[in-house]
């Protein structure tokens, strides 16, 4: 017989909003190619931390072929650094829906993005909500709703890969996951917590 904790943890992994990866990224995309750059001096002699662009209060919208909003990105500022190819974003906010209208948000204190945004990382009070979805003629179930806690959170978008050396803490409805570090991989499916790991499982109401 398969254990509990099994079916749970299939849930989350086939729950978990990587679309929020792709938002970022879209917004790192824009962001690099639209924004005009501070000039340079000419022939600088060493190159310095510091940014060639900067922007203050941005929003980056996505919308669909019916014109719904899909995906949204805010930022209090957002800084382009030339040596070492990222983008900063203080006070990072992120919001996406998916066609079966089930919304999912991330905010940060700050986020880092490289070039092509295949890496991002949120920075600071990083926080992921996937809301909870009533169940559909094909479903059959409710989705419960989801939520991811943490100070640090690094995505590798183009490998769907989630990572954290720090604490993070996981909340699938009513069950609650703790543990000291994250490595998540949606291609195969397979999710590990390290460290002090620990579960608190809230038996169903529902009858067997």
């Amino acid at each position: 017989m398969r254990h509990p904790l099994a079916a749970i943890w299939d849930r989350f992994l086939l729950s978990l909003p990587l679309v929020l990866m792709s938002v970022l990224a879209l917004a790192s995309y824009w962001l690099v190619r639209t924004v005009q750059p501070v000039a340079a001096p000419v022939a600088p002699s060493v190159a310095q931390h510091a940014p060639d662009y900067f922007m203050e209060s941005f929003t980056v919208k996505n919308f669909t072929k019916d014109g719904s909003l899909h995906a949204e990105v805010t930022g209090a500022a957002v800084r382009h650094y030339p040596d070492a190819q990222w983008t900063e974003v203080d006070a990072i906010e992120l919001r996406s829906q998916d066609a079966q209208g089930r919304k999912s948000t991330a905010s940060a204190t700050r986020g880092l993005s490289n070039e092509d945004a295949s890496e991002v990382q949120l920075i600071g009070n990083a926080h992921v909500v996937r809301e909870a979805q009533t169940p559909t003629p094909i479903q059959g179930r409710t989705s419960p709703r989801m939520e991811f806690r943490g100070e640090f959170l690094h995505l590798f978008t183009k490998e769907e890969r989630v990572k954290s050396h720090l604490p993070v803490e996981l909340h699938h409805g009513a069950d609650r996951f703790k543990g000291d570090a994250l490595d998540y991989d949606n291609v195969t499916q397979v999710l590990q917590l390290t460290g002090r790991v620990h579960a608190t499982l809230v038996p169903s109401s529902s009858a067997p």
